[in-house]
């Protein structure tokens, strides 16, 4: 009899803890936002946080209070992701367009000097507080595939110390420029045809040829020969505003390093 009181007394309090935590359940149960969840779920989850929000839950709920009505800036869903959300919000749809990012730099091993040889965790953000990483540019490239690994589509691939971005396989989620510690990694729209400074070194021209054969030296000649005016220096690199130009390929043909190419990403 004893066993049977303490196995009776067991069953009742566990049977009361239980009715407990439902009606607590009910009570303390946070509404669902069944728009919002709709919404998410036609989303790609990458989280990345390219549509400015806190990954896509954020900009899911943000959609459904009103908080924007842009349904157009999840980079990665592209234009078919807006349309569906739009057909839910009974809104109209936000037009995305097609991004690649483009990494800035083509400091390859046979290009860019190295000042010592980095055998520490093979991470760029590392490698890049140890003096600025192992290439004498303190601009360019690590090449430890920091980016690489932070892409979720698998679009970037390290090709002789620099990285590379495949277009067909980009997403435009940012995570790979936010994740580069140089900040060399940008997006292009993947129409875009213009010349582009594939450099960011800002040292003066004598040093930057001492650092890499590739780099910008500052020299201003695709400056003077541009037709369209379309090139600025800033701070001893040449610059490219893709409004202006007409990617004739004059400043490619006068440029002494190679370091102004024709992005052709389309």
């Amino acid at each position: 009899m004893e066993i049977l009181y303490a196995v009776l007394l067991v069953a009742g309090i566990g049977l009361l803890a239980g009715l407990l935590l439902a009606v607590l359940s009910k009570i303390m149960a946070v509404p669902v936002d069944e728009t919002a969840a709709a919404v998410e779920e036609i989303l790609p989850g990458a989280n990345c946080g390219a549509c400015g929000f806190s990954g896509c839950s954020g900009y899911a709920s943000a959609l459904s209070k009103g908080d924007t009505k842009d349904t157009g800036l999840c980079g990665p869903g592209g234009n078919d992701v807006s349309q569906k959300i739009a057909a839910i919000l009974g809104v109209e749809a936000g037009n995305v367009e097609p991004m690649t990012a483009v990494v800035f730099c083509r400091g390859q091993t046979d290009k860019a000097i190295r000042k010592m040889h980095y055998e520490g965790v093979p991470s760029c953000k590392l490698a890049s507080q140890l003096f600025g990483g192992e290439k004498e540019c303190i601009y360019g490239c690590v090449g430890l595939g920091d980016c690489a690994r932070a892409c979720p589509y698998n679009a970037i691939m390290l090709c002789e110390g620099v990285a590379v971005v495949n277009p067909s396989l980009c997403r435009a989620c940012k995570m790979c420029v936010n994740t580069c510690p140089k900040g060399i990694i940008g997006l292009v729209p993947k129409s875009q045809q213009s010349a582009a400074v594939l450099c960011k070194n800002h040292d003066k021209g004598a040093l930057t040829r001492k650092e890499c054969a590739a780099g910008c030296i500052g020299c201003t000649k695709c400056v003077k020969t541009c037709p369209a005016e379309a090139i600025t220096m800033d701070r001893n690199a040449a610059v490219v505003d893709p409004k202006k130009c007409t990617a004739c390929g004059a400043c490619h043909e006068a440029c002494p390093t190679g370091a102004i190419r024709l992005l052709t990403v389309k």
